[in-house]
């Protein structure tokens, strides 16, 4: 049961790094800090002082950086494989007591997976926003990315399988949305 929280906590953990590669970095750290959650032993890095300075500080710089209209563009440019590299970590510390390739299969496909999902839904969503407001729905997007992050992980540090499953229902919404803005609507009628 230890290791499905684990890889539920990690899972949910990559899918808010997605939203915002730091905020579920911190907030991972203050509860690893806080005796909450125990990470794999060669991991234990992310629960150090140290640690906390540097997850702090990158936070505060990504928030303040999406707020910049022109550096947004350029931050989701960073962001997007940083998410993926986020994602993967966060999952492969929280995944304990399994072999360490099916860990790092594990962290690499659901982990960095999920962090790029929602992190390609939002980088689409930014570009559609910029084209059709020249930018000025950007800030708005921007909140609710960061709101978004806080959101999911706190779920995930304090309810991590009801985090999984509105993951999962998210997911399904983001992969029936893309198809659709891919393949468009199709109706079939009766001849």
């Amino acid at each position: 049961m230890e290791t499905l929280l684990g890889i539920a906590v990690g899972i949910g953990l990559s899918a808010a790094c997605g939203f915002r590669v730091f905020v579920p970095l911190l907030a991972m750290n203050l509860a690893i800090l806080g005796g909450h959650i125990h990470p794999s032993p060669e991991f234990a890095w992310i629960g150090t002082p140290y640690a906390t300075l540097a997850f702090a500080t990158a936070t505060v710089a990504e928030i303040i950086g999406y707020y910049i209209p022109w550096f947004d563009s350029i931050l989701d440019t960073i962001a997007t494989p940083a998410a993926v590299i986020a994602g993967t970590v966060t999952t492969a510390s929280m995944v304990t007591e399994i072999s360490p390739f099916l860990k790092w299969t594990l962290a690499i496909i659901a982990g960095g997976g999920i962090a790029g999902l929602v992190q390609g839904s939002m980088v689409a969503l930014r570009l559609k926003s910029s084209l059709s407001t020249a930018g000025a729905a950007n800030p708005w997007i921007a909140t609710l990315e960061l709101v978004g992050a806080i959101i999911i992980a706190i779920l995930a540090l304090v309810v991590p399988i009801v985090c999984l499953g509105l993951l999962v229902l998210l997911c399904i919404a983001l992969i029936r949305k893309t198809g659709r803005l891919i393949f468009g609507r199709r109706t079939f009628s009766a001849r």
